[in-house]
């Protein structure tokens, strides 16, 4: 039972995760961001509009509704970012990158996808990588099918 390839395929998971995680919480750190921060940056320079709405921010990202309210909170005090209440429904508000979130997306992006390509993406050849993104899409759609709510058609960006 120690033996099964299942308990081997999750250690290694954690294992490759937290070893990307932590090269890429130093190179964030180096331009002032923790990586919820940029998390919810990137998803929303990603986003239609340069926006999202809070509940799909909070469900993209796996926070709670008040921690995504904490992030945009600090967000919107550092000038990264913006609400803008929904214009058809009062309860709802959207959270939009501001200019000044951009410019940090152009500072923070060429290191962060260097970090990306030295120890995740550059290990693997093309049809490895092809192979990678379907299996994880497939567990992500399975584990948290929210966390495309807000994206439509832009299933090969996520």
């Amino acid at each position: 039972m120690l033996e099964d390839p299942r308990i081997t395929a999750m250690g290694l998971f954690v294992e490759a995760f937290s070893g990307v995680h932590a090269r890429l919480n130093v190179q964030l750190g180096e331009h002032g961001l923790g990586t919820v921060d940029f998390e919810v940056l990137v998803r929303l320079a990603r986003s239609p509009g340069g926006e999202l709405r809070m509940t799909d921010l909070a469900a993209q990202t796996g926070l709670s509704t008040s921690g995504v309210t904490r992030v945009v909170d600090r967000l919107e005090r550092d000038g990264l970012a913006a609400r803008r209440a929904c214009p058809t429904d009062r309860r709802g508000s959207f959270t939009v990158i501001s200019p000044a979130g951009l410019a940090k997306m152009r500072e923070v992006l060429p290191g962060h996808l260097a970090v990306i390509e030295e120890w995740f993406t550059g290990r693997l050849d093309r049809s490895q990588l092809e192979v990678l993104l379907t299996g994880l899409r497939t567990i992500r759609d399975a584990v948290r099918p929210e966390a495309t709510s807000g994206v439509p058609s832009m299933r090969s960006a996520a």
